[in-house]
């Protein structure tokens, strides 16, 4: 028999009984779903997006991997290795080694992690370069906040994983070098991009619309995340404290309070400067938040970020589509609305419905889950090659790069292991 498995339960129990995520509150149907949902994507991870990756982005001339593949398959040698990429390779094997067990993932993880620590750490300034060239040489050495979230996330992957100390503590160095360099102590969150040095550095690198922008959700989002696998790992109080400040901007800052859409860009005192709902962020956010907010110890804390949760995921659901499919963004000042889908919006509203399901109990949540899987099945599984497609039309055709500076294993992979874990058997 399956069941949905509580994250700290608890703690959840107290705040809400009669969740009906618990085994005795299933339906005998909905269990049905879920343990078939857990077998295919267990199915997938293992036979097709793992695979994927280890047999065909393997730098085994340069060491490392390939920085990229295009959409006919073609691996390109001398194409730049991407921090976020080699960050977010070594999380998803990190992270299928501590879920499975199968030392295969270990060994990519291990490549993964050394690569990173002889060639992305910057020894003289400290932090992670944004990139490096095809022979590991640095290459863009500007400083960005995102990337270095992301290798305090794998970093504290790999230790949460193996046990591995050196890990942990080179996490916590980027972590000092964030709060050294990077922290608005006048109002709170972070800045964006830096220089190798750390001067500060005013550059639009994730789609910010305007010169007034000086932080963005998106980074917010990644910093938070990295800093609560940390702290899951180390318990250090420090660190505790900055997460749940993370926390605490995306509750009184970040969430719109008029329409519970993420604001994606703001000013340094957190005003607004943007014209569009991003809905792919907004669910991802939604079950994120709440599994930070979910290792604080607060009760109060975790009341109000389940209310957030929820209404975050409701307020994305305005870009579900009737076949399942999760659109990008909405411009509200124009009313355009972007219709290509990717394919991370697609893996994080299987993660966020599930979520706000065991939140609530609320069956609608759970199919809101089941049909964006079914969509990823029908539109993004590339059948023929392996792997999933980046991109796919309103009609379904595919396109872009299957692997790249941005495109990774880590939501796919992701989106699998969280229902690993949340769904039993």
């Amino acid at each position: 028999m399956s069941k949905i498995v509580l994250i700290h339960a608890l703690v959840l129990f107290l705040i809400s009984p009669e969740r009906c995520t618990d085994n005795q509150k299933t339906t005998p149907e909905q269990k049905q779903k879920l343990t078939q949902l857990r077998q295919e994507v267990s199915d997938d991870l293992t036979g097709n997006i793992l695979p994927y990756w280890t047999n065909l982005m393997v730098d085994n001339e340069n060491g490392g991997f390939y920085g990229r593949i295009d959409g006919n398959e073609k691996v390109y040698p001398q194409a730049e290795k991407g921090g976020i990429l080699n960050a977010r390779i070594l999380w998803t094997y990190s992270s299928a080694y501590r879920v499975l067990g199968d030392t295969s993932y270990l060994r990519i993880a291990t490549r993964a992690r050394d690569y990173i620590l002889a060639h992305f750490i910057d020894r003289e300034h400290g932090g992670a370069f944004m990139s490096v060239n095809p022979d590991g040489t640095p290459g863009n050495t500007r400083k960005q906040v995102y990337t270095n979230a992301f290798f305090i996330y794998a970093l504290a992957e790999y230790s949460r994983a193996t046990g591995d100390k050196t890990s942990l503590e080179e996490a916590k160095k980027i972590k000092d070098i964030l709060e050294k360099h990077a922290a608005d102590r006048e109002h709170s969150g972070y800045f964006e991009v830096f220089s190798r040095e750390w001067e500060r550095i005013r550059e639009r690198l994730i789609g910010e619309e305007s010169d007034l922008t000086e932080k963005t959700m998106n980074t917010s989002l990644h910093v938070m995340e990295a800093y609560a696998n940390l702290y899951r790992v180390s318990g250090d109080k420090e660190v505790g404290e900055k997460l749940e400040a993370m926390v605490r901007i995306f509750l009184d800052k970040i969430i719109d309070k008029n329409t519970s859409h993420l604001i994606p860009f703001l000013d340094r005192s957190w005003n607004s400067t943007a014209h569009i709902d991003s809905y792919g962020h907004d669910i991802e956010s939604s079950w994120l938040l709440y599994e930070a907010a979910g290792l604080l110890n607060d009760r109060e804390l975790l009341e109000q970020t389940a209310k957030a949760s929820i209404a975050v995921a409701n307020a994305a659901a305005e870009g579900l589509r009737p076949d399942g499919g999760m659109l990008t963004e909405k411009n509200h000042a124009t009313g355009h609305v972007s219709p290509r889908r990717s394919w991370w919006e697609q893996a994080e509203s299987v993660v966020g419905y599930l979520n706000a399901f065991e939140l609530t109990g609320d069956e609608a949540y759970l199919e809101k889950s089941l049909r964006s899987w079914e969509y990823i099945k029908k539109n993004f599984i590339d059948r023929k090659n392996g792997g999933w497609y980046s991109y796919v039309s309103e009609s379904g055709a595919p396109s872009g790069d299957k692997t790249g500076f941005w495109i990774c294993p880590y939501h796919s992979g992701r989106m699998c292991m969280e229902v690993l874990e949340r769904v039993k058997e």
